[in-house]
């Protein structure tokens, strides 16, 4: 099984707007993302979010270029400070591709949860806008970080 974690693009500051939208950078930066991991065959049963606009607005543009058959949908759970015990409980029942769009530290702490056993371990930094792949090794049981890319990895055109 493969998980993609990410972290919502780039957002509006509070002052400038109350439910911090993705920034017109943050929009670009999750189109580049979306669009390489589509071209570079990425495949997800389902995108799931946390709620919050800028990771809903996140889910949205992936799901623009990677098309899950199961769509996107809100998920409780991955908010910022959430405890991420039932969202590691929820993973131990699926077996098909997901991507979760959420936010720091929660991502952190999933990842050093389930690559190290320890949430409070850091096993790779996050970047906004950017995915980072694990893979459940069937025999194991044992998760793996397999990869990841972030915006500023990506050529940008014109340049």
């Amino acid at each position: 099984m493969k998980l993609y974690l990410v972290q919502h693009g780039d957002a509006m500051p509070k002052e400038q707007d109350p439910e911090r939208p993705l920034s017109e950078q943050g929009r670009a930066d999750v189109d580049s993302v979306a669009h390489f991991a589509q071209q570079a065959g990425v495949q997800v049963d389902q995108i799931r979010h946390s709620g919050k606009r800028r990771a809903a607005e996140t889910a949205a543009i992936l799901a623009e270029h990677l098309t899950p058959s199961g769509g996107v949908v809100s998920l409780p759970g991955l908010s910022p400070d959430d405890d991420i015990r039932s969202i590691a409980e929820l993973l131990s029942r699926e077996t098909h591709p997901l991507m979760f769009v959420g936010h720091l530290p929660f991502m952190a702490r999933l990842a050093g949860f389930l690559v190290a056993g320890d949430a409070q371990r850091s096993v790779v930094t996050f970047q906004k806008g950017g995915i980072v792949c694990l893979e459940l090794e069937a025999s194991t049981r044992a998760w793996s970080i397999r990869w990841a890319i972030t915006p500023d990895l990506i050529p940008q055109t014109g340049e």
